[in-house]
């Protein structure tokens, strides 16, 4: 194809470049090269044969650069391939350190992972973990229901005849508007000692338990001093349970009546703004009290509903929201004349995080018009509840009703589709205070199984938003011990500061009678539960013998991961589950749909698959192959899965016994261990060692210095045989610091680095070690030192070849500071070793580039010069010449891209400071080129567990936001004089400012305080990584005057990709930028998910109907008095005028998690 000629200096008139001599170096290069006088020679690799030079377009007698003809680009491209491959043959040490290996045979066995065995014992061991936990549970629900019905109820029971800790009683004392202190408290409040433990993270007293009641919980009442005073006894049951098994963490009893008492003891971590906690409200509890729910809230937005009626409803229908799980399912409609949904939900959906969030942003979108239809509601209603052609709970199934009253009974509704068989309850709720007849709410309920609550005013909504929970709990409590089943919850982070946990949770029913021969009692007393961190089921599964991209996963029947290395929510303080999907914790793909399918299945099986994976730094992907086994967890809802690459079916495991028997004194005495110490770095290389558990007593540190001091002042004293130590990672530490040394003996001492512009190289094993030559090298070292979480070191391992990583560089950060020679590029390769037919990869070995040194390189290996000491060729008056790499770099760019698509090195001097940035941010009309043209392939995912930062306060008005102002047409209405007179609104205010959430979709926290300065959202990730195209590509970028030809072609061996184009002459066609930066999202569009949801399965217990429940309770208007201290602290409050609260950047939903 005939390529066009460009004139030299058309568009940028200037003299021709003199070739000068550069000792050393070859010619100098043309305008705008940039070098350091101070740079010591630094000759190329190669001499290679001179290049054919092929005629060029050009007219006769015009001094012309052409572009350079494709077979010109090969042969550049083979020139860098060689002098890479020739660097990383001399200095990586690949074939030596494989020698190595094998002269030191006698030193480690091979071992073999065995996927189906590992993962069975691994099952096993977490089952039997459970099991203890499970009869814990076991023995506390016995005892509780045994205590409760020996109990004697006391009408006359005062404060001051129960002795307890109140968990909270510290930060009330030191709190001067406090509702004991206002209240001039007569609880008899036990004072206690505490001691740190480790285990909890916590301060703690084993020798009593603590009690934490809800803010808004009157102490006093009769009910709750009654509570205090029969579970007292449990504390003797968790102390025996502890002796019995002193891995137990929290065990927790959450009462009913909203009391919680857990053992052991420690204060509360009360929250820097009012505390609303409530037990009752905890997912552990929710799902320990019931069975699954299909529920269908509708709401009265009739034009009767007045202002703060419909502001009632609307905080009502959210905190109704909280009281559901992921076992649940879902959907809200509004009705007046007509019924339609509240949201883009047209059937019943999983009331997860997300569609929750969904519900709560369409509820505020309510308006109030026309007239009252019931019927057009309830119909509405149960027919959601019919449609069997989705997924639902297929469980309890509910209506709750919000209204402000009506007359209609709608007694045809419930004829035609609930009776007589009432398999659907109904709730009502009145709603606001009004003067309508509640008759016929009453009978609604009464007459379908359900309850009927009033909800007068914001004080009430949290009760009885929850209340219903008792009342699904009667087909458990007649049940029996059919019922007295454990469940295992999704993770969720723990309210004491216990991290990230599961509880295995047991409800504890009210055995009393009232007389014999009475019917049975069916109130539910509360839920046992008892806590089992992560990290104690992680340390049940292999942690080092499996490699760096070996890994242990498991998930719950909604496929929501218990265990996963992705799973690290950023925030700390979220109060909703975490319920991280399993394919959402990796790239999804229909192979891992048909993994996890089996696993909700509960079935074994084993399957080899092509996937894609991130990079730990999560700017990559890389298309790997993965072995996945997996077994059921017995007795529990869970799943085991084991993730293997090819080459981590064996590793190794050092075999010192030899040493050791020669060697009775400390480990610091074994060979090689000299090499570890700082006295060796100046002339073996620094050595960083990962920062493992190796001993027991190993003091650990963020900063590797010190803990390798740590380290070999404990090897000081400890023998090799010693069984506080891990000997699998300590002797295979010692092995590797042996065989890199040898390494560097053998290889790197006798070659001098700066003669090949190398800044280090490296070696990183499995067994610990990251050792970087020369000592003064480490300084500038900022890879992790463990190297199982160094991307650099996974990615050698799944890639073939030289792997490249450029510095990391954001585009809002500053550009790299070439300075003193310390910016360089790891190129890095895995030292794969074949012993006895066995293949493994144990280590990765690599150099470090000095940046300005190889971009100076790079442009002569693109250059049309054929060895480094011949002069630049001269373009005559009568010649044509093609443009090359050095010579015409001002009309010619030319760079390495590496698969991510991040700039790697330019002929550019000025682009020297953006190598590490993506190269859209650098020439987007060239990267969308390379992209259009099938040279990169785009993925994009979303990480449902980032944090972000609040947004600063917006405009502050004189009142606070999310508090009803009364219109004109309210004050001339007597029905609202009458109905939501001065106190609902006087309580309005007063809740509004410090139950600000409560009024809101986004939560609003202290400030200060943690939640306030971050929460979690999703983020939007996008990674590029090579397409299909592998062959040397020829193009054009059109654009009329302004068109471009590249040319692109992947190097061998490597992940680079060359790319040599011409400059641009304009910007008029400057196309849109390809992004690659993280960005905050909303995530999927939830509407369409729902149409495809997940594949999941429910509990598989459900008790939902017996035949002897007793449904004459089925209505009252209120439950405990709100405590007088509380509603104090709100008027005093009020009157110090408190500012609105910054609203969070994201669009977060209301929650009341803690």
């Amino acid at each position: 194809m005939a390529v066009p000629a460009r004139t030299c200096g058309a568009s940028r008139p200037g003299p021709a470049p003199t070739a000068l001599p550069w000792p050393g170096r070859g010619p100098q290069p043309g305008p705008g090269a940039c070098r350091r006088p101070s740079r010591p020679p630094r000759p190329l690799l190669l001499l290679l044969p001179p290049l054919l030079m092929l005629p060029l377009l050009a007219a006769p007698g015009a001094s012309a650069y052409s572009f350079p003809q494709q077979h010109t680009m090969q042969h550049w491209a083979r020139r860098l391939e060689q002098e890479i491959d020739g660097v990383m043959r001399i200095f990586g040490g690949v074939q030596q350190l494989r020698e190595i290996y094998k002269d030191n045979r006698n030193l480690f066995e091979v071992q073999e992972n065995e996927p189906q065995k590992l993962v069975e014992k691994v099952a096993g061991d977490i089952e039997s973990l459970l099991d203890r936990k499970v009869q814990a549970l076991k023995r506390l629900a016995d005892a509780a229901e045994n205590f409760q019905k020996a109990h004697r109820w006391q009408d006359n029971i005062k404060e001051e005849d129960i002795l307890y800790y109140d968990a909270k009683a510290d930060a009330e004392l030191d709190d001067p508007e406090s509702e004991d202190v206002e209240r001039g408290s007569k609880v008899s409040t036990l004072r206690l000692d505490f001691v740190e433990d480790s285990n909890f993270k916590n301060k703690v007293n084993y020798s009593y338990t603590a009690v934490q009641i809800p803010t808004d919980i009157y102490k006093g009442s009769t009910v709750i001093l009654n509570e205090l005073n029969w579970t007292e006894a449990l504390e003797n049951v968790f102390i025996e349970n502890r002796r019995q098994d002193p891995t137990l963490l929290w065990q927790v009893f959450g009462s009913a009546t909203g009391v919680t008492r857990y053992y052991p003891a420690t204060p509360w971590r009360a929250p820097k703004k009012i505390d609303l906690y409530d037990v009752r409200r905890r997912p552990w509890y929710i799902q320990g009290a019931s069975s699954p729910k299909d529920m269908v809230i509708i709401v009265d937005v009739s034009g009767s509903v007045s202002g703060l009626t419909l502001k009632l409803m609307k905080t009502s229908v959210c905190e109704m929201l909280d009281t559901l799980s992921d076992d649940d399912y879902v959907n809200v409609a509004s009705f007046n004349e007509k019924a339609q949904p509240v949201s883009c939900f047209t059937h019943l959906v999983q009331a997860n995080v997300r569609n929750k969030k969904v519900f709560k942003e369409a509820v505020q979108g309510m308006v109030a018009k026309g007239t009252t239809g019931y019927k057009a509601g309830f119909e509405y209603a149960f027919d959601q509840l019919q449609n069997s052609n989705i997924t639902r709970a297929n469980c309890n199934k509910m209506i709750m009703m919000f209204t402000d009253g009506g007359e209609d009974r709608v007694q045809d509704v419930f004829e035609k589709y609930n009776w007589p068989n009432r398999t659907v309850r109904v709730f009502t709720f009145s709603v606001g205070q009004h003067n309508y007849d509640v008759t016929p709410l009453q009978w609604m309920a009464c007459a379908n199984k359900g309850y009927y609550f009033e909800i007068p005013s914001i004080g009430a909504i949290r009760i009885n938003t929850q209340e219903y929970l008792d009342v699904l709990g009667r087909p458990m409590v007649l049940a029996g011990k059919e019922a007295k089943q454990v469940q295992w919850t999704n993770v969720y982070e723990d309210a004491l500061g216990l991290g990230l946990v599961v509880t295995g949770t047991l409800p504890v029913f009210n055995l009393t009678q009232d007389g014999p021969g009475e019917k049975k009692n069916q109130l539910i007393l509360g839920v046992m539960g008892i806590d089992v961190a992560l990290n104690d089921i992680k340390r049940l599964t292999p942690n080092y013998t499996l490699g760096a991209n070996g890994y242990v996963f498991a998930i719950d029947l909604n496929g929501y991961v218990l265990l996963h290395p992705n799973l690290k929510p950023q925030t700390t303080n979220f109060r909703e589950p975490v319920t991280l999907d399993f394919l959402d914790a990796e790239l999804e793909d229909e192979n891992k749909e048909e993994i996890r399918r089996s696993m909700i299945d509960g079935n074994k099986g084993h399957k080899q698959i092509r996937t894609l994976v991130k990079s730990l730094d999560e700017r990559y992907v890389d298309e790997v192959v993965r072995n996945y086994t997996w077994v059921p967890i017995r007795s529990t809802n869970y799943s085991l899965g084991l993730v293997l690459p090819p080459y981590s079916t064996f590793y190794l495991q050092a075999n010192l016994s030899d040493q050791i028997l020669q060697v009775k004194l400390p480990i610091s005495k074994l060979k090689d261990f000299e090499f570890l110490l700082p006295s060796s770095f100046e002339s073996e290389g620094h050595v960083f060692i990962a920062p493992r558990e190796y001993c027991k007593d190993l003091n650990a540190s963020d900063n590797n210095t010190e803990f390798l001091k740590n380290f070999i002042e404990l090897m000081e004293k400890v023998t090799p045989d010693s069984k506080q130590c891990n000997n699998f990672l300590l002797h295979n530490l010692i092995l590797d610091t042996g065989i890199t040394q040898q390494l560097v003996e053998r290889v790197w001492r006798d070659q001098d680095l700066n003669t090949y512009s190398l800044l280090a190289v490296f070696a990183a094993t499995d067994g610990g070690i990251t050792r970087v030559f020369p000592n003064k090298a480490a300084e500038d070292w900022t890879e992790n030192p463990e190297p199982f979480n160094a991307s650099f070191y996974r990615r050698s391992l799944d890639n073939r070849g030289y792997v490249f990583k450029p510095p990391h560089q954001d585009a809002l950060l500053r550009p790299l500071e070439l300075e003193n020679d310390t910016v360089g590029i790891l190129v890095s390769t895995a030292v794969e070793l074949s012993l006895g037919g066995r293949s493994l990869r144990p280590a990765v070995v690599g150099v470090k580039l000095d940046l300005e040194a190889w971009a100076e390189k790079f442009k002569v290996l693109a250059s049309n010069r054929t060895h480094q000491d011949q002069p630049q060729k001269q373009c005559g008056p009568s010649s044509h010449c093609e443009m090359d790499c050095e010579v015409n770099n001002e009309d010619l760019l030319c760079v390495l891209i590496d698969d991510g698509g991040f700039l790697v090195l330019s002929n550019q001097n000025h682009q020297w400071d953006q190598v590490g940035r993506f190269f859209s941010e650098v020439d987007a009309n060239l990267m969308l080129a390379l992209y259009n043209n099938s040279f990169y392939t785009r993925k994009e995912s979303y990480d449902y567990q980032a944090a972000c930062a609040p947004q600063p306060p917006g405009n502050l008005g004189a009142a606070p936001r999310g508090v009803f102002v009364p219109t004109i047409a309210d004050f001339l209405n007597l029905a609202w004089w009458t109905s939501a007179a001065a106190w609902s609104l006087f309580q309005q205010l007063l809740y509004g400012l410090i139950y600000h959430s409560w009024f809101h979709a986004d939560p609003t926290e202290a400030e200060g305080s943690p939640e306030a300065r971050e929460s979690s959202c999703v983020m939007k990730q996008t990674q590029y990584y090579f397409g299909s195209v592998n062959a040397s590509y020829n193009a054009i970028i059109d654009c009329g005057n302004c068109s471009r030809l590249f040319h692109a072609q992947r190097l061998t061996n490597t992940n680079l990709l060359f790319v040599v184009a011409e400059k641009p002459l304009c910007s008029q066609c400057e196309a849109g930028r390809l992004l690659q930066k993280e960005t905050h999202s909303d995530g999927p569009e939830q509407c369409e998910l729902v149409q495809r949801p997940r594949y999941r399965r429910g509990p598989h217990i459900c008790f939902d109907y017996n035949a002897t429940e007793d449904t004459s309770d089925c209505g009252r208007g209120a439950s405990f008095p709100p405590s007088l201290g509380v509603l104090v602290s709100l008027q005093l409050l009020l009157l110090l005028g408190l500012p609105p609260r910054p609203q969070p950047q994201v669009h977060a939903h209301a929650s009341r998690r803690v």
